[in-house]
């Protein structure tokens, strides 16, 4: 299933377009600083609400097949795919990687389930704050490398 691997950055960005989590997923992620990583995160909640304001094709309801609201799913440039799994509750998980990294969809929903599991039921989580979940970032960690030497199964 997958072809090349080439994971860079995870972000996740509350509903309010504040960064709870970043992280670097590979060895060739460029290092970027916490402030410039606030930066890009509510710069990506920004841009996402108004490609969704400023969408020629509307979705019934403007909500996308999971149920969130409309905006950015993927963009592509050169050398660089990024790609967004807006919730129903409006946090966005963001995954950064190299072309020809295939299957981003699963990986993004897995990271979902990794979220509702770990940090969603850590009694010391406080919603929209950021994660501080060592369980959550082992997970993170032990899917990447499940992924990375093929043994990663979609559900």
């Amino acid at each position: 299933i997958f072809l090349a691997m080439g994971f860079l950055h995870l972000f996740i960005v509350n509903k309010s377009g504040g960064l709870i989590l970043h992280r670097p997923l590979g060895q060739s992620a460029p290092r970027i600083g916490t402030n410039e990583w606030l930066r890009i995160g509510s710069t990506f909640h920004s841009l996402h609400a108004i490609a969704a304001e400023a969408s020629p094709v509307k979705l019934p309801g403007n909500k996308n097949s999971a149920g969130a609201d409309d905006g950015i799913e993927e963009i592509r440039g050169g050398g660089l795919i990024l790609k967004c799994l807006q919730t129903r509750t409006g946090v966005k998980f963001v995954i950064t990687a190299e072309p020809g990294t295939s299957d981003l969809d699963a990986v993004l929903r897995e990271i979902y389930v990794l979220y509702s599991d770990c940090a969603l039921k850590d009694p010391f989580y406080e919603l929209e704050m950021p994660i501080r979940c060592e369980l959550f970032t082992n997970a993170i960690d032990n899917l990447i490398e499940k992924v990375e030497s093929g043994g990663f199964k979609t559900r």
